[in-house]
């Protein structure tokens, strides 16, 4: 095997031979229980955090507009985050640094915005 995660490979392992059906029902349950995740830890937490390929939960965040040779990039330095990522078995980080030239969104979260019903919501009927 190659290098890497070892907690990936794992999966990948266990991937392999599964139906596309298995295989999509696998990938619904795990964003089912991210979505959990979410709903259960963004009360911990005061600023949304969004760039072209994550999405970041944080309490800290600096965000710095630089340019080099003329382009306008980002540099967005969290602390004590969380990231929405489904393949990532630690999404609690203690630093993240981001450095981009798309849009980042950066949201402060008042209390009410935290309150997410406990029940209902995505994945379930009623």
């Amino acid at each position: 095997m190659g290098e890497g995660d070892p907690a990936l490979t794992d999966q990948q392992e266990s991937l392999e031979g599964m139906s596309a059906e298995d295989l999509e029902n696998y990938e619904t349950e795990m964003e089912l229980q991210l979505y959990r995740e979410y709903r259960d830890v963004v009360g911990l937490f005061s600023y949304v955090v969004e760039t072209e390929r994550r999405f970041y939960l944080a309490n800290q965040v600096d965000l710095q507009v630089r340019s080099a040779d003329g382009e306008v990039y980002f540099e967005v330095v969290m602390s004590d985050a969380w990231v929405w990522d489904v393949y990532r078995p630690a999404r609690f980080v203690k630093a993240v640094k981001v450095v981009t030239f798309k849009d980042v969104n950066v949201e402060e979260l008042s209390p009410n915005e935290l309150q997410l019903p406990k029940s209902g919501g995505f994945g379930t009927t009623a």
